[in-house]
């Protein structure tokens, strides 16, 4: 499976994004990673039959995904500018729910997508 990242950009603080990952095929898990300068990688968001999120997203981004297109969504609303970083895709199909935010239980990462959020 590979996967594609897209929709990064600049938005203002209290703006929105909306990110997209296609799969090449089918996979159970697929989440959304992001690393700022000088920051380790840091879980966002998951869909694993449901939604799963980061404290510091929740109430603020939305995991979706459609199963007929292989695709996970990630619409990104109210913004912060701590919310800048390298946003990266991943998915994987041995995972258990334990392990989701962890990225070493990924199989497949896709390129990253830079979201910048200017104050």
């Amino acid at each position: 499976v590979q996967l594609q990242a897209s929709g990064g950009g600049l938005v203002q603080a209290g703006g929105s994004l909306r990110l997209s990952c296609a799969a090449s095929g089918r996979t159970i898990t697929m989440a959304w990673f992001r690393q700022a300068p000088g920051k380790d990688r840091e879980f966002v968001s998951a869909f694993r039959w449901r939604e799963y999120y980061a404290d510091s997203v929740k109430g603020r981004f939305t995991i979706s995904r459609d199963n007929s297109k292989n695709t996970v969504y990630l619409q990104m609303n109210s913004l912060k500018p701590e919310d800048t970083a390298v946003y990266y895709c991943a998915a994987g199909d041995r995972l258990i729910v334990s392990t989701l935010t962890r990225g070493t239980a990924y199989d497949v990462w896709g390129q990253g997508t830079q979201v910048t959020v200017s104050s």
